[in-house]
């Protein structure tokens, strides 16, 4: 049997931060290794370096030093514009604050990654519904965001996410503005995508949300304080 794909590959990764006349390392020569197929948990204290380390992961910063491999693909020497492009391409984002548009429909929102789609706009709307369908919103597809309740977002946010099909979900505190029995609903829908073989990389600070992940990061001071495995 084949070893499984890598998705992701850091060696040695630094991010230094400014503060006052101090240099700071928000991470300090971090190795992670994460696989097709992986559901792993980020957590650590406030300044740990977890958003850091997933602003990195999500091409939405660059390392100082050391080398992060997305799918074998070093971003270290990629423009804006390629980091974009893979972005597109391979990663699929969840926050904690939805980050849906206002103005727009459950399904508009879902639609958006697809915008340069070079698919018809048919099939790209056929999958949106289906997501959102699966997702128990197909009553919703035309609410806006305020006419949905904080699981209902989310679960457009997921949607949204996974519309391009991508190899890699980063999830950053995913059930962070949600009460405990929606928090349970959303972590259920990450087991059973995991389960279908989806990529998952959560941040969180709360011990049962992390529980559901198969491999769980603890990060302090920029470093990996340790690993456990559920």
């Amino acid at each position: 049997m084949p070893p499984p794909t890598e998705i992701i590959s850091t060696t040695g990764l630094v991010r230094r931060f400014r503060v006052g006349d101090t240099d700071v390392n928000a991470l300090n020569q971090l190795d992670i290794r994460v696989c097709a197929g992986d559901f792993v948990a980020v957590m650590g204290p406030s300044g740990s370096g977890k958003s850091t380390l997933m602003n990195i992961l999500g091409c939405l910063d660059k390392p100082d030093a050391g080398n992060y491999q997305l799918l074998g693909q070093s971003v270290a020497e990629m423009d804006d514009e390629q980091l974009s492009a893979l972005r597109n391409q391979y990663i699929g984002f969840v926050f904690q604050s939805f980050h849906l548009l206002s103005r727009l429909t459950a399904l508009q929102n879902v639609l958006l990654p697809l915008r340069y789609s070079t698919g018809s706009i048919e099939a790209t709307t056929l999958r949106a519904e289906a997501l959102l369908k699966r997702l128990e919103l197909g009553n919703r597809l035309h609410h806006r965001p305020n006419q949905l309740s904080g699981g209902q977002r989310q679960r457009v946010a997921i949607a949204r996410a996974l519309v391009s099909q991508p190899p890699l979900l980063l999830a950053d505190e995913p059930t962070g503005n949600l009460d405990s029995r929606t928090s349970g609903e959303i972590m259920r829908l990450f087991n059973e995508l995991n389960a279908e073989g989806q990529t998952i990389l959560m941040v969180t600070h709360e011990d049962e949300i992390a529980a559901n992940a198969k491999r769980v990061i603890h990060m302090r001071d920029g470093e990996i304080e340790r690993e456990e495995y559920n």
